[in-house]
């Protein structure tokens, strides 16, 4: 096994701590739609939540097969918000988060030529790349003034 750079493995300490945070706060979000009596909501949510837990377990596998353990150290609280359209703003910042963090962890393997590392973060990002472009495609079909309001504000 060859030598790891250290920034390479605070890459996948970080992503392990963000995906387990979009695990939680999915989860939470299908909880609350179940409550709100949306049930494709929930099942979506829950279907992200799976999602995101096999990117957790690839990242997990992928320590463990560079002899690391893997410890997530921060999670992020659970977002919530007051109806769907809300929730689905807060889960693409989260997902925002998670395509930045792959993607800088991507330049910087390239950078040190870390070709498999580079590989697996760029799987995971185009992974969550499709993931907002998804919650984008769901906010615009239940609202196609929401793109219009927030390029508004910016």
């Amino acid at each position: 096994m060859t030598a790891v750079h250290p920034r390479v493995l605070g890459y996948l300490g970080r992503a392990l701590s963000l995906e387990l945070s979009a695990v939680q706060q999915y989860m939470t979000h299908a909880s609350l739609a179940e409550l709100w009596g949306d049930a494709d909501a929930a099942q979506r949510f829950r279907q992200e939540t799976v999602e995101e837990m096999q990117h957790a377990e690839r990242l997990v596998q992928r320590m463990l097969s560079l002899g690391v353990a893997p410890a997530a150290s921060q999670l992020r609280p659970v977002s919530h918000a007051a109806d769907l359209i809300g929730l689905l703003r807060l889960n693409a910042l989260l997902e925002n988060d998670l395509i930045g963090h792959y993607g800088e962890a991507v330049r910087f393997c390239l950078l040190v030529g870390d070709r498999d590392s580079e590989a697996f973060f760029r799987s995971l990002w185009d992974e969550e790349q499709h993931h907002a472009e998804d919650l984008a495609a769901w906010m615009q079909a239940l609202s196609p003034y929401t793109g219009l309001l927030d390029r508004a504000r910016f």
